[in-house]
């Protein structure tokens, strides 16, 4: 996990959720309320939400949980950006 310092200020949203496509996760818009999405990891079913606003406190919280439901790292995401 990175230090908070060393992730992006300002993460576009639509950016984001394209790079977890490519690493494997699955993407719905459907079935909420606003702009929040929600990205499944196929293998076990288990699911984050990601806001529309990903700052740096929000972007940490939401890759703490997404390597904890899918073993996918910060380093593999950003790989796809």
């Amino acid at each position: 996990m990175p230090s908070r310092s060393k992730l992006p200020s300002e993460l576009n949203h639509v950016k984001f959720c394209n790079a977890l496509k490519r690493v494997g996760f699955e993407i719905s818009t459907k079935g909420g309320k606003g702009s929040h999405v929600k990205a499944t990891w196929p293998r076990s079913q288990k699911s984050v939400t990601i806001q529309s606003d990903l700052r740096k406190d929000v972007l940490y919280y939401v890759l703490k949980e997404i390597e904890k439901c899918s073993g996918v790292t910060w380093d593999d995401i950003k790989k796809e950006l």
